[in-house]
């Protein structure tokens, strides 16, 4: 064997092994990240038969120029059902040296973390919080109350068709049959909401400059603000000064008389 292919081998073949071992993690890094991201969907994902109302907060930091096209890239793709159904409830911007804004939405679990991480794409995502409430009791309740209206509803038909009753029981029964079908059509309505806030997630992200942005903003508006903070001081020193002028006047009239009366005082001893 010759000395060039002895060097051949002794260069190429750890390097292969080193790249087989690179292609290796880089593969288990795609897994790892592949069940983070499936933890979180879980994490979110309501149990079944559970009636849990999810709602999330998100706070994102972001270069001034990337906010105000990044809330309406949010809203947009919320509005295009991009990560399933999706409707827009607030969208907030405030411009300025130090810009912000918020967007609310409510989605389907399925959508929760494709658009946070739209959301915080390129930034920082600063905190978030997640939080379920339990509408278990509150559905019960809603379906009681919805089948006990339902069932005097028919109970009152019933007694409405006879021929024998009179004409006051008879107003009294129709009255109290819309009295039950408002309380029926509230209860439907109830029962849709609760069924809105189980099956979709409610989203808050909130849009800020980064820590660094911020500081250089508020050292920039002391700067601009100095010139009015010297003027105000001026002013409040000159009407100070004005104030006190009198009181100073009358103070040294009253030490020169004190001091006449000192000195002849004197010269009489």
């Amino acid at each position: 064997m010759t000395a060039p292919r002895v060097w051949t081998r002794v260069v190429i073949v750890p390097a292969l092994l080193l790249a087989l071992a690179a292609c290796a993690k880089n593969g288990e890094r795609a897994q790892e990240a592949g069940a983070v991201a499936a933890d979180a969907d879980a994490a979110v994902a309501s149990p079944e038969g559970a009636f849990l109302a999810y709602e999330h907060d998100v706070q994102v930091q972001l270069e001034a120029a990337q906010i105000a096209p990044r809330i309406q890239q949010v809203a947009q793709a919320c509005q295009n059902a991009k990560f399933g159904e999706c409707a827009v409830l607030q969208v907030d911007q405030r411009s300025g040296e130090q810009p912000s804004g918020e967007v609310k939405v409510r989605i389907a679990p399925k959508g929760v973390e494709s658009l946070i991480g739209l959301a915080g794409e390129g930034g920082t995502l600063q905190a978030r919080n997640t939080r379920a409430e339990d509408l278990a009791q509150q559905v019960a309740d809603t379906a009681l109350t919805k089948a006990r209206l339902e069932k005097e509803h028919a109970r009152l038909l019933s007694y409405q068709d006879r021929g024998d009753l009179k004409i006051e029981d008879l107003m009294a029964i129709t009255t109290r049959l819309s009295e039950i079908e408002a309380g029926v059509e509230q209860a439907t309505k109830d029962a849709a909401q609760q069924r809105r806030r189980i099956d979709t997630q409610l989203v808050t992200m909130h849009f800020d400059t980064t820590s660094g942005q911020r500081s250089r903003s508020e050292i920039g508006e002391a700067l601009s603000e100095s010139g009015s903070i010297l003027s105000t001081s001026v002013a409040f020193l000159i009407r100070a000064a004005a104030a006190l002028l009198p009181v100073g006047v009358v103070a040294l009239v009253m030490a020169w008389i004190v001091r006449a009366l000192i000195r002849r005082r004197r010269r009489k001893a």
